[in-house]
């Protein structure tokens, strides 16, 4: 291919980049992952016959979807074995991922983990319908199936999701209020702050991979997540220290020991609570909390 052919190639599929990395990280949860299936869908985007291609944005989102539900339905054994709670991976966002409502909403700890309750196909097609707005019809040549098809996996995904996403979302403005109180508590070791920050039925959940130290199984409840910090932060050797950002387009905690990033904890935040902590600690999931990830939905 000639130098003159390649150029507009690779500015579309710059062009749409971001787009394209937001729609397989929605539908995989793993950003290693969504670099993996954009690096094949450059592949199939240069050898294509783009004279027949219409739509490039279509065409390229077809792609995507495509290879991230082909590597879903691979990966998701392993998931099944994972070593303690799974959770997605963290990423870094700017602010303007905090101020796009429904991109914060679509990217947070809290529906992505909603989201692994679904089917891969499930899980796709929400993600284009429901966050993306795509038609029908260009979601059916994405999944391989037909538009009707697509319209039943579409309503019967929207429900299951609806009974369990996140009742109401809050403010950044909110959400960061809650989460310096938190942060106060967890430093200064202060029980009564801790608990009164912490929903009743808070829940938290830590994923080490088998790498780190984490619980093995979620733990509910203010008063057991109260002592499980206060027991946990007395048993770090060296300097315990915490520093606000944010995570998938919510308030969040870097955490680090010793200097050492440690993990990212993302909170999910009603009626002025916590009701839920996510700790993600598993090393090979901390590559992009260092710098921001640009998401879109356009």
């Amino acid at each position: 291919m000639s130098d003159d052919a390649t150029e507009p190639v690779t500015e579309t599929f710059l062009a749409h980049r971001n787009l394209l990395f937001t729609v397989a990280y929605e539908v995989l949860g793993s950003a290693a992952d969504a670099e993996d299936v954009l690096q094949e869908t450059w592949l199939q985007w240069a050898k294509a016959d783009r004279g027949q291609v219409r739509d490039q944005r279509a065409f390229l989102v077809r792609i995507t979807t495509r290879q991230a539900l082909n590597r879903l339905r691979a990966i998701r054994r392993h998931r099944e074995a994972y070593v303690g709670p799974w959770l997605p991976e963290p990423l870094i966002t700017a602010p303007d991922v905090a101020e796009d409502v429904e991109l914060a909403e679509s990217v947070s700890m809290a529906l992505m983990l909603v989201l692994e309750t679904l089917s891969p196909t499930e899980r796709a097609v929400f993600v284009l319908r429901e966050v993306f707005d795509i038609g029908y019809d260009e979601i059916a040549a994405a999944v391989d199936k037909s538009p009707a098809a697509v319209r039943q996996i579409a309503h019967r995904a929207r429900r299951h999701v609806d009974a369990r996403r996140p009742r109401q979302m809050v403010s950044s403005n909110e959400g960061q209020a809650v989460l310096e109180s938190f942060r106060r508590a967890v430093e200064t070791g202060d029980s009564q702050a801790l608990l009164d920050v912490l929903a009743p039925e808070v829940v938290l959940m830590s994923d080490g991979g088998g790498l780190k130290h984490a619980a093995q199984r979620p733990v509910t409840g203010a008063e057991r997540v109260a002592r499980m910090f206060a027991g946990g932060i007395g048993k770090v050797e060296g300097t315990f220290t915490t520093e606000p950002t944010l995570v998938n387009g919510h308030p969040a905690l870097l955490v680090r020991m010793g200097g050492e990033i440690d993990g990212v904890m993302a909170i999910s935040v009603e009626n002025g609570l916590i009701t839920g902590l996510y700790y993600v600690r598993n090393p090979e999931k901390l590559p992009h909390v260092t710098s921001a990830t640009p998401l879109t939905l356009r």
